[in-house]
């Protein structure tokens, strides 16, 4: 009894994040070096970024360019404010905050990507119009098969932009809100009270997400065979995993952290020692990401067929046999 009694809680085990001048201060040798790989692997990953995009400009045509500047930033951007958050603890709020917006942002730019591969909106149109879409896929509806094939038209269209487009508007709208609520001490990511607006604010933005990640299945899927010339299956599992670690991987990591299964290291408490292993981990897997990508968007583009590889299979062989 006297050895629980006398048991004592390090005062930084329940305190706020950490200081960036109590991180250096509390850094050994081997923080030293990891510190500093893992910022030399942010830099890096910016770097590339930014030469892709001089090279993306002077080679791509308008508006191609921009969607592909958007799309291929998200891991660099990611990796950038991670590396901000691994140094400044106390504002990693608020750089999760801005990698999520930008990527809300992403998940649009897909669906623009996919329609300028195709040739812009009205080539899209004159090529798919009232040619049927399965509507039965991720990750909203993947398992209702029963779901009938819708036409496509210039409203089809508008509708599947604009369910991709509603994240990207809601979840800045949102994050301003979160902003607002959190100075006014409303917004709090370790409180999970029904009074607070955190319990309300993140599932709906994981709803939002869904709906959003829905249309861009349903282009996809529909559209995936006219497109491997530009190897757009690659560059959708890249967008796919890179949802996953920056949205999935962060929210496991959190609630461990917030449960207490990540153990509390001083300076650093429980919950911000899940929140730095979240940031070293992300800069490690955007860089490699960086690295794929790469090679999937510096380059130039030729034009798209306008029949699908399977398609042309069918024609060739529904062709008659000439006798010589």
């Amino acid at each position: 009894m006297e050895d629980e009694a006398n048991f004592t809680i390090d005062p930084t085990c329940l305190g706020e994040p950490p200081y960036a001048i109590d991180v250096i201060n509390n850094l050994d040798v081997f923080g030293i070096c990891l510190y500093s790989m893992l910022t030399f692997m942010s830099c890096v990953t910016l770097l590339l970024y930014l030469e892709q995009c001089v090279f993306v400009y002077k080679k791509l045509p308008y508006p191609k360019k921009t969607t592909i500047i958007w799309i291929s930033g998200a891991s660099p951007i990611i990796s950038t404010m991670a590396c901000l958050g691994m140094w400044i603890p106390r504002a990693v709020m608020f750089t999760d905050m801005t990698s999520n917006c930008y990527f809300a942002v992403v998940v649009y730019k897909v669906i623009v990507l996919i329609v300028e591969e195709l040739g812009g909106t009205s080539a899209f149109l004159s090529r798919f119009s009232s040619k049927p879409f399965k509507i039965s896929t991720g990750p909203c509806c993947c398992c209702c098969l029963c779901l009938p094939w819708v036409p496509m038209s210039r409203r089809m269209l508008f509708i599947l932009k604009l369910g991709a487009l509603q994240y990207a508007l809601l979840k800045t709208a949102l994050t301003i809100l979160s902003i607002v609520l959190w100075t006014n001490g409303n917004f709090d990511l370790a409180e999970l009270s029904i009074t607070c607006a955190t319990i309300w604010i993140n599932p709906f933005l994981g709803v939002l997400l869904c709906f959003s990640l829905w249309p861009v299945g349903i282009i996809f899927m529909n559209t995936k065979g006219y497109l491997r010339g530009v190897k757009v299956v690659p560059k959708y599992a890249f967008y796919q995993i890179i949802l996953v670690l920056s949205q999935l991987q962060t929210a496991i990591i959190n609630i461990l952290a917030l449960n207490g299964s990540i153990a509390c290291s001083p300076p650093f408490s429980s919950q911000a020692r899940g929140s730095m292993l979240s940031q070293q981990i992300m800069i490690m897997e955007m860089f490699l990401i960086s690295l794929f990508t790469r090679n999937l968007y510096r380059r130039t583009y030729e034009d798209v067929p306008d029949e699908a590889p399977e398609e042309q299979q069918n024609n060739l062989t529904a062709l008659p046999e000439h006798d010589v």
